[in-house]
Formats: C-alpha cells, structure tokens, sequence
C-alpha cells in the first residue's frame, strides 16, 4: 500500500496542482524548521524551502515510491541547507571586541531579524548559549545534530537522507557532542 504522499506524487507528476499543494502543506513547516534550525537564518531557510519545493516537483519523475517520500523531501531540503552553510565564509570573529565599540563584541553589533521582547523573554539564556554552540559546529555534524536533536530522526532516517551508513551518522552524533560538550563546558 503507497502512502499518502507517494499518491499525491503521482497525481502531482500527471499534472494535478492540488495534490503538489497539499503537498506542500504537509512539508513547509516542517522544512522550514529544519532549515532555520541549521542556518539560523529566516530568509535563507525560507529560501531552502522554495527551492526544496521546487527541486522535488522539477523531480517527481525521479522519486522512487519504495523509499519514503520524507526521507526524500528531507534529503533534498537538507543538501540546500548543506550546499549554503558550505558556500558561507566568515570575515571575522563575532566573540572579537570591536576595535570601533569598546566592551562590544561581534554579536552586539548584528541587528535582530526577528526577534521582539517577547521572544527575548521565551529565549532562555541556556537556549541562546546552546543555539550559539550549535551555530559554530561544522556542517557536516550541525546536519547530523539537527535532524537527530532538534528534528527527533532515527539514525537510521538520517542516514537515508544524508544518504550516508548508520555507523558514519552515529560517530557524526557522537563527534558532534563532543564537539559541543567541550563548547558548553564552561558556560553552562
């Protein structure tokens, strides 16, 4: 028996725009998570989405209905997220004081995207020096850690949409811990 979504894939790929709607209902929130989650920026996760959208109906003839339509979406949405972590070059040390600012740091002088005083008050202390941790680890485990912690994959999910072994999805996991641990060690 297809799933839900490898239906409307079908119905999709022969041109029916409801169905390639619906699907887009099922995935846009759940992407867009995923993708803030690993660049931390609203408009390029916004962005991954599109361009995840539009990838996967440029490529429906492609999908393989055997594999889990999820995995799929997730695997093209993550490899944009990847793609745009790999292409940013960072110009300096945001935990740098400011030659210009005496006693401000990089951070200080970054304006808000999006957050208000209410969203300040939600965002623990602890949550911003973890996201902060997070935001510094290398792409290749930050991918790894977000699907697993923050998505709540299963390593074995990870791995098809990394289209990666178990066994590397499971030292990325413990790499990137370690990785954190040592970041957060003093902090929290």
């Amino acid at each position: 028996m297809k799933s839900v979504e490898a239906r409307l894939a079908q119905l999709a790929l022969r041109g029916d725009q409801r169905a390639f709607a619906e699907i887009v209902d099922m995935y846009q929130d759940k992407l867009y998570h995923m993708a803030y989650r690993m660049l931390y920026n609203r408009q390029e996760a916004e962005d991954v989405v599109q361009e995840a959208f539009l990838r996967v109906y440029k490529n429906l003839d492609r999908y393989d209905d055997t594999m889990k339509f999820s995995t799929w979406i997730y695997r093209i949405a993550t490899n944009l997220c990847i793609d745009r972590l790999r292409k940013r070059k960072p110009v300096y040390s945001l935990d740098a004081e400011s030659s210009e600012h005496e006693g401000l740091d990089g951070y200080a002088m970054i304006p808000s995207d999006d957050k208000t005083p209410e969203s300040e008050l939600l965002l623990s202390d602890t949550q911003r020096i973890i996201h902060q941790a997070i935001e510094t680890l290398p792409a290749k485990y930050k991918s790894v850690m977000v699907l697993r912690y923050l998505q709540e994959m299963s390593l074995q999910e990870i791995g098809d949409v990394l289209e990666m072994p178990v066994t590397t999805v499971k030292t990325r996991v413990h790499r990137g811990r370690e990785f954190l641990r040592k970041k957060l060690e003093h902090k929290l």
